[in-house]
């Protein structure tokens, strides 16, 4: 069974200032996104599925899905701030979305197949979804609880206009996950790779210790995790209280691999990945995709 690639879309980049999603970066005016879907298609993925707001469906489907519906199978889902399980109604005052891992749920109905999350601005490279595309391709039928994640090396994460947020991986002598632990801000300080903690000091980091840049593989049982967890999520006073509480999907993953539920193996790649984390990254970005082209990874019209 061909893997699905279900891109997370449904988000506003409030540092960027803007809908980066639908940035057009490429000399044609591809987005990222563009990239990473062509990628996936030379990695053997069958289906293309997004999260996105209802809010701007129209646009999307001129702008985006209109590219690639005779070449591939296309769906869409839709995250909002009410899709919530029966009993449970928005806080008030919350405007947040509720995070990854509940975009991620929003494709239940859609994805019956392994399938590979990931951000819809950030570019992988397409070494890391060779990487991810062959583990979901290999895996049994009846595989559940078997996920991976590829570990970029946290050097080739690096924005140069500021700090990154990167979950910081710990694994086992199998290579499975055993940790994520969500670092806020990873930049340089004269030099070495470094972290700020939460007494605000830099704590140096392993130039190639793995990092999550949110390129997940499940299964479709991983739905049915985070459909209870998620109950649990709200059900918790606090999250409630915060209006501004997360459902991330490393919260999700720590608890299926903590309680042993399910293993994570992470995949290593040579990917570098680049992105708009920051306005002023935009050109370094465009600048870095047409280098791409001249050296013949890309075409220059992908589709």
């Amino acid at each position: 069974m061909k893997p699905t690639l279900f891109l997370l879309a449904a988000g506003m980049g409030s540092r960027y200032g803007g809908l980066k999603q639908l940035d057009g970066l490429g000399p044609n005016g591809e987005t990222i996104m563009d990239y990473s879907i062509y990628d996936a298609i030379q990695a053997g993925f069958g289906k293309i599925v997004w999260v996105i707001r209802k809010d701007f469906e129209e646009q999307f489907r001129t702008q985006i899905l209109a590219k690639y519906e005779d070449k591939i199978p296309c769906e869409l889902c839709f995250q909002a701030l009410d899709s919530l399980p029966v009993g449970f109604n928005v806080p008030e005052g919350r405007v947040k979305p509720w995070g990854t891992n509940h975009a991620v749920l929003m494709g239940k109905g859609v994805i019956k197949e392994p399938f590979c999350v990931i951000n819809c601005d950030d570019f992988y490279g397409r070494d890391a979804f060779m990487a991810i595309g062959k583990f979901l391709s290999e895996l049994p039928e009846d595989a559940h609880d078997t996920y991976a994640m590829v570990g970029f090396r946290c050097c080739n994460t690096l924005s140069e206009n500021g700090s990154v947020a990167r979950g910081v991986c710990v694994y086992d002598d199998k290579h499975h996950l055993t940790d994520v632990v969500e670092r806020t801000e990873i930049m340089r300080v004269d030099g070495p790779i470094c972290y700020k903690d939460e007494e605000g000091k830099w704590i140096p980091l392993e130039e190639n210790v793995p990092v999550s840049m949110n390129m997940w593989g499940f299964t479709p049982d991983y739905f049915d995790h985070s459909e209870a967890y998620f109950k649990e999520f709200l059900s918790d006073p606090k999250n409630m209280e915060n209006l501004k509480a997360e459902f991330f999907i490393p919260l999700m993953v720590n608890k299926l691999i903590n309680e042993g539920t399910s293993t994570v193996e992470v995949l290593d790649t040579t990917s570098k990945w680049f992105g708009v984390t920051y306005a002023a990254d935009r050109q370094d970005t465009v600048d870095r995709i047409q280098k791409l082209i001249d050296e013949g990874i890309y075409p220059n019209n992908l589709f």
